[in-house]
């Protein structure tokens, strides 16, 4: 594993440790050359996803991604870390195991959204806000409203 401080090529695993979900071994390194630490994880990847842009462009998945767009979502809400880990992890699985190796951005946001629904209601209107691209207050009312027709059900 290369240093990201020295760009040094190789490093030494100090400690290994399953997650608290153990959905990744998480692993305490250090490089010999500059003598600095740092953590890594590794996870279980079942397939390459290639994600598929509304432009038609194509780039490789990417959960760091996924995991920042959730994290603007849910900003000083108050939700563990441990229950947004989770619910990342299970959206990552739901998409490696929908049989494609292509998904489309449509699909990941559909996903996200059904999972921050379930999370937190604030951050799923965040989320819906740039997803659905509202563009003045009348978008975010008539979304607010479907939300009501959901609960009275």
């Amino acid at each position: 594993m290369r240093c990201p401080f020295c760009s040094h090529d190789d490093s030494q695993v100090k400690d290994s440790r399953p997650t608290e979900d153990n959905g990744a071994i998480r692993r305490r390194r250090q490089c010999p050359a500059c003598g600095a630490r740092f953590t890594t994880f590794e996870r279980v990847q079942l397939r390459e996803l290639t994600v598929v842009k509304k432009n038609g462009l194509r780039e490789p998945f990417d959960r760091d991604k996924l995991e920042r767009s959730m994290a603007i979502a849910l900003r000083k809400r108050p939700v563990k870390p441990e229950r947004v880990e989770r619910m990342l992890n299970g959206l990552v699985r739901r998409l490696e195991s929908l049989g494609e190796n292509e998904i489309t951005t449509d699909t990941i946001g559909a996903i996200i959204m059904e999972g921050l629904e379930q999370l937190d209601p604030v951050a799923y209107v965040r989320f819906a806000s740039v997803y659905k691209n509202f563009r003045e207050t009348q978008d975010f009312e008539k979304f607010i409203e479907t939300l009501g027709g959901k609960n009275d059900t």
